[in-house]
C-alpha cells in the first residue's frame, strides 16, 4: 500500500487586518474596539485602525484604505467595521443604518472584501451595552470574528 507524501506545511502568514470605527458614541466605540481586537489578537492577526466620526462614514473610509493598501502593495485580508447608530426622533436613523449596511454589503460583492459588520443598530443605548458583552454577546469581538473567518474562505478559495 502506497503512503501518500505530505510536503512540510508552509507557516501560515499572519492576517493583516483594518479596524474602521465610528467614534459617535464614545463608550460604546471603545467597548467595541476592545473585543474586536482581543478576538483580533488571540487569531494572532495584525490590524491598523482607523477612526471616523460616524457609521456613514465607514464605508468611505474602508474603501479610500484599502486602495492606499493596495497601492502600497500591504493589501488588508479583511476588515472590522464598528459603529454604533441609536433610534433617534426623526428619520436620520433608518438612513444611517441601512446606508452603512448597504455600503458594507456592495463592499463585500463589488470588491470581495472580508468584512465583519459591527455596526450595532438599536433603539436605546441599554440595548447597545446589551451587545457589548452583556445578555447579547459582544458585537464588537463576533464582528472580528466573522472578518476573520471570511478572510480565511477567501485565501483557501485563492481570492485576491
Amino acid at each position: 500500500m502506497a503512503k501518500k507524501s505530505r510536503a512540510p506545511k508552509r507557516a501560515e502568514k499572519k492576517l493583516r487586518m483594518l479596524i474602521v470605527e465610528a467614534r459617535f458614541y464614545e463608550q460604546i466605540a471603545d467597548k467595541l474596539l476592545q473585543g474586536a481586537t482581543q478576538v483580533l489578537d488571540e487569531a494572532g492577526a495584525t490590524y491598523d485602525r482607523i477612526s471616523v466620526p460616524g457609521a456613514l462614514e465607514i464605508p468611505g473610509a474602508i474603501a479610500m484604505a484599502v486602495d492606499a493598501a493596495q497601492r502600497k502593495r500591504a493589501p488588508y485580508d479583511g476588515v472590522v467595521a464598528l459603529g454604533c447608530v441609536i433610534q433617534g426622533e426623526t428619520y436620520h436613523f433608518e438612513l444611517v443604518s441601512n446606508e452603512s449596511a448597504r455600503g458594507l454589503m456592495d463592499l463585500t460583492l463589488e470588491r470581495q472584501l472580508a468584512i465583519g459588520n459591527g455596526i450595532l443598530t438599536v433603539d436605546t443605548e441599554s440595548q447597545a451595552q446589551a451587545r457589548l458583552g452583556g445578555g447579547k454577546g459582544h458585537k464588537g469581538a463576533s464582528a472580528a470574528r466573522a472578518a476573520l473567518a471570511m478572510a480565511k474562505l477567501k485565501r483557501e478559495l485563492g481570492g485576491k
